[in-house]
């Protein structure tokens, strides 16, 4: 009797075994489970995003690259233009001083032409009045001509001594006390060009 209770209890205490170990087994399956689950997918993500960077990297090169080349052609072309610019300019500097006076020569040959007529009537003729008349004209026409090109004579006698437009070559004693400090003589004229001077007056100062 006491044999069979102990028989009796025994598959009690193995049924018990039997299923904490089954729970047991459930669990660790269900962990399993859960943690290999969350790092296989974590693997799965690591890839992607690898993959994502190396892409985006990769087109941002190809768009830096497309851009600098760009670059490169617009600033190639640009220096191209600015080379044939400064040749161009540089010629066309060259050709300006040589051809400055082109205009005024123009102006002065028929004035030529006539001094060269004036010299073949003197040669012939004894008639003073008539060679005084000729030059006379031919002085007004070159006058007139430089005239035409911007000149103009300066005026300075009577005027204040003024260092930027004269050039004192003595001083006098002023014949009255209201041309003291004043152009009283003028030796050789002044001329401006517009209105630059191109030459400064020789004059005598009154002191």
């Amino acid at each position: 009797m006491e044999n069979k209770d102990i028989i009796d209890e025994m598959p009690s205490e193995n049924t018990q075994q039997s299923d904490n170990l089954t729970t047991a087994t459930a669990d660790r399956e269900e962990a399993v489970t859960v943690n290999g689950g969350e790092a296989a997918e974590a693997t799965e993500e690591v890839p992607q995003a690898d993959a994502f960077v190396a892409e985006t990297a990769t087109a941002d090169r190809e768009k830096i690259g497309s851009e600098l080349a760009e670059l490169k052609d617009k600033y190639l072309r640009l220096y191209a233009d600015f080379d044939n610019f400064r040749r161009r300019t540089a010629k066309e500097k060259l050709d300006l001083i040589s051809n400055a006076n082109e205009g005024l020569l123009k102006a002065l040959i028929p004035v030529v032409d006539d001094f060269e007529r004036a010299m073949q009537s003197i040669d012939q003729t004894d008639d003073i009045t008539a060679v005084k008349e000729g030059v006379s004209l031919i002085y007004s026409k070159l006058y007139k001509t430089l005239e035409g090109k911007g000149l103009k004579p300066m005026v300075s006698k009577g005027e204040p001594f003024n260092a930027d437009l004269h050039e004192s070559v003595t001083q006098f004693p002023a014949p009255s006390d209201d041309l003291k400090g004043k152009v009283i003589e003028e030796i050789e004229k002044g001329y401006y060009l517009n209105d630059k001077v191109i030459r400064f007056a020789k004059v005598i100062v009154g002191s």
